[in-house]
């Protein structure tokens, strides 16, 4: 055989090497769509947090640290009185400070007196109940009041309606991709939630105190579920 005529030989063998390869080679690797679908839905908070607080100034640490103890101490019996279970609230900071006096001349700053202040963390368990709490606290003698926040605690068990919704939602576009891509949709390969529901009102307001009712807008959180589905896919019939 001539030089030629062998190497003729050996590219007809590789070329049919590599056609008889091809099939396996696709078969390790599964034809699927994947997709996301989402969901929402809206739902009335059931649940308000709040954070109160008081703040004394005084000459001395110890003065300052006792009328802030008399002031938060009426502040937790007006809590009790307004029926917020003890359970329900809880002191989220405490501090004394110094305080000082600015000093251009010399540079230094001398202390001039304290502050103490004692803030507490307050669940409202009854939404339509914030705006009268806000009010019992400032008269009680809260001088900072704020970081409110909203919240749907049945949150998992409203968005079910909304995961069977996301997975049509996600089957939808995939029979979309399928049929422009001339195949047909098998078994869901695979399943998986991805997010979570965030609160849709998030607010701080400040307080000192008013003569009229505190203006509190709880309005609706919306929740949202997200679902990734792949699915097997083959060919159209």
């Amino acid at each position: 055989m001539n030089k030629t005529a062998a190497v003729a030989t050996s590219l007809a063998a590789a070329l049919a090497a590599n056609l008889l390869a091809a099939p396996a080679l696709a078969d390790d690797f599964p034809s699927a769509i994947s997709v996301s679908g989402e969901a929402t839905v809206s739902a009335a908070p059931d649940l308000a947090q709040i954070d109160a607080g008081v703040a004394n100034d005084a000459k001395s640490a110890k003065e300052a640290s006792d009328a802030n103890n008399a002031a938060m101490g009426k502040v937790l019996l007006a809590l009790k009185g307004a029926g917020i279970p003890e359970k329900d609230y809880q002191t989220s900071r405490l501090s004394l400070q110094p305080q000082y006096a600015p000093n251009r001349s010399t540079g230094a700053n001398p202390v001039v007196g304290f502050r103490a202040s004692n803030r507490v963390t307050v669940k409202i368990r009854d939404v339509t109940k914030v705006a009268s709490v806000i009010d019992t606290l400032v008269s009680a003698g809260a001088n900072d009041i704020g970081n409110i926040s909203f919240e749907v605690t049945q949150a998992s068990k409203l968005l079910d309606d909304a995961r069977e919704q996301a997975v049509a939602d996600a089957r939808r576009k995939a029979e979309i991709y399928a049929k422009a891509t001339g195949v047909t949709l098998g078994a869901p390969l695979s399943v998986s939630e991805g997010g979570a529901p965030m609160p849709l009102f998030k607010a701080r307001m400040t307080a000192a105190p008013m003569a009229a009712p505190a203006a509190v807008a709880p309005g609706e959180e919306t929740l949202s579920v997200t679902v990734n589905v792949s699915w097997a896919i083959k060919p159209a019939q």
